[in-house]
């Protein structure tokens, strides 16, 4: 005989409680919870289903996640929440014990045997919950597997930190309505965005270490290429660029993992258990990363890969330890819960707004005040670009041209950047890469960008590596100004002559626009995104880091009419 589903005395947080109440009051069929990564979707989805398991509105819950690994996870949440999850459930073997008020599955599982899936949701009144419901639009056939499974449940939760796609697929059980211009946008039920979420203290600020530095390549002709990170490049400039500062075997991945251990360490200090994660683009470039982690640090970091049994235990075991690295490809990107995550490297060549924007989220939870999370990533522009607007809002938008905000050139970069390895190695024949510098180009805070250009391993760049483990955002803030003014003064003090080069000039403007975008957000109430979209709608140009100087003057020019209109 199954138990009720125990009331919870965990405290709901003022987003979770808004959004209970608001589906209580109306009970609608479907309900979409638009919440930032780290903010506690969990933790409302289960409050939501012990209050219709109670009151007899369901008496099955479904739960449908991206990955293996989740169905652990939620399994555990909703028994800390009297709610008894199946996550071993499978299609072929469809029988679970009576004991348990329902199942967990991925998508996948139901894509496979959707009509398995709709007997169950036809034989009880069922709650379905959507974990990151934006995957449903993976394909064609996992829409249609959803609708055939899911049609028929007494209600529906969909679940996202990230609404939107950069396809037209529809999301099934989203409602979508026609904006200003006629397209179709997704509309959520409730929405806390990170913004919000950052005043309330339930996530953490982030600080990005962007690092740019000059790559050397030989193309298939022989010829030699130098290009360096942060200046505007083409397409074919920047993928290579891209890719050779990601090279294992180069010096760019060691001097970037040097410093983003040196900033865990000052971390530590406070934060004794806290931990960093890599990134990577796939499983071989995760084991040469993690070797070389081991190399410099002198301990072996917990590896994470996508087709490893064992990835789900050892994720919970890094989770609950102390050590210090775990390397992972896509699989801890999106969902896993770790909050003792503090220090990141983006080591990755993917670069869409969803996937950025969950690959972050794994660090922003927030567990103490003044804990602020490191993330260091290379200084390509389209990532600079959602480093400075974390806190945008974004929805799925149906018969928008794809990734429009990116720049005119991003379209052929996400191409290259996403293609398989066998269409990498055919398109690379004869590429080699020669090598790369590093160098910390610059640091983003809050929308602002702190200017350093220091060289790997210089005292300059241990300025900005050892600042404090706890600070507050206004700390850090000035804290960030002080770092970087007295920089300037001692470049002053010794007499150094030598010409600034282009890229200096260029970082200096871009330095000036974003604070006054950040002056500007806290005087409208806008965000930093909404700002700088507004500025490219009134002055054209592509994304600020790929922007020249007359393009960046021209925009402070707008920002500061815009300040005094506003």
């Amino acid at each position: 005989m199954r138990a009720d589903a125990a009331p919870s005395t965990q405290a709901l947080r003022g987003w979770q409680r808004r959004a209970l109440v608001k589906y209580l009051a109306a009970k609608p069929r479907d309900f979409l919870a638009v919440a930032t990564p780290g903010s506690g979707k969990t933790t409302f989805a289960l409050r939501l289903a012990a209050e219709l398991l109670n009151e007899r509105t369901v008496d099955m819950v479904t739960v449908v996640v991206p990955t293996e690994h989740l169905k652990i996870q939620w399994a555990a949440s909703a028994a800390n929440n009297g709610i008894a999850l199946d996550p071993k459930f499978s299609n072929s073997n469809s029988q679970t014990s009576s004991e348990y008020h329902g199942v967990v599955v991925t998508y996948a599982q139901v894509a496979s045997h959707p009509s398995r899936h709709r007997v169950r949701t036809e034989n009880h009144k069922t709650l379905v919950i959507f974990d990151e419901i934006h995957h449903g639009g993976d394909a064609k056939s996992w829409g249609d597997a959803m609708r055939e499974a899911f049609s028929d449940a007494t209600r529906r939760l969909s679940l996202t930190g990230t609404p939107f796609r950069s396809d037209d697929s529809p999301i099934p059980f989203i409602n979508y309505s026609p904006d200003a211009n006629g397209l179709m946008r997704s509309q959520a039920d409730h929405v806390y965005g990170y913004s919000e979420a950052l005043a309330d203290g339930v996530v953490r600020p982030v600080m990005f270490m962007a690092y740019s530095g000059e790559s050397r390549w030989r193309d298939s002709a022989g010829e030699e290429h130098a290009a360096r990170l942060g200046e505007p490049l083409n397409a074919e400039q920047t993928a290579r660029a891209w890719r050779t500062v990601l090279n294992p075997a180069g010096d760019w991945m060691p001097a970037v993992i040097a410093a983003a251990d040196k900033r865990l360490s000052q971390k530590r200090q406070h934060v004794p258990d806290a931990g960093g994660m890599i990134i990577a683009s796939d499983q071989t470039a995760a084991r040469a990363y993690a070797q070389l982690l081991t190399t410099i640090t002198g301990e072996a970091p917990t590896v994470v890969l996508s087709d490893d049994p064992g990835s789900s235990d050892r994720i919970t075991e890094f989770s609950k330890g102390t050590s210090r690295w775990m390397v992972a490809v896509r699989m801890v990107s999106e969902g896993v819960d770790v909050p003792r995550l503090a220090v990141g490297v983006y080591a990755t060549s993917a670069s869409t707004p969803l996937f950025f924007a969950q690959a972050i989220g794994r660090y922003v939870r927030s567990r103490r005040p003044g804990e602020t999370a490191s993330i260091f990533l290379p200084s390509v522009p389209n990532l600079l670009q959602l480093a400075s607007e974390l806190e945008a809002q974004r929805n799925h938008v149906l018969g928008k041209p794809h990734r429009e905000s990116q720049g005119e050139w991003d379209d052929e970069l996400l191409e290259d950047a996403s293609k398989t390895k066998s269409e990498k190695d055919e398109m690379d024949n004869g590429f080699e890469m020669l090598g790369a510098d590093a160098e910390l180009d610059q640091v983003i805070f809050d929308g602002s960008s702190f200017g350093t250009a220091t060289p790997a391993g210089s005292d300059e760049e241990a300025d900005y590596l050892g600042i404090p483990g706890l600070l507050d955002a206004n700390q850090m803030r000035d804290l960030l100004r002080s770092r970087q003014t007295a920089q300037l003064e001692k470049r002053t003090a010794s007499g150094e002559q030598v010409p600034r080069p282009t890229h200096g000039q260029l970082r200096d403007l871009r330095k000036e626009l974003n604070a006054l975008v950040s002056a500007t957000h806290h005087r409208l109430g806008k965000p930093h995104g909404w700002i700088h979209n507004e500025l490219r709608r009134i002055c054209g140009g592509p994304v600020v880091a790929a922007a020249n100087s007359d393009q960046l003057k021209e925009r402070i020019e707008a920002v500061r009419k815009l300040g005094r209109e506003g």
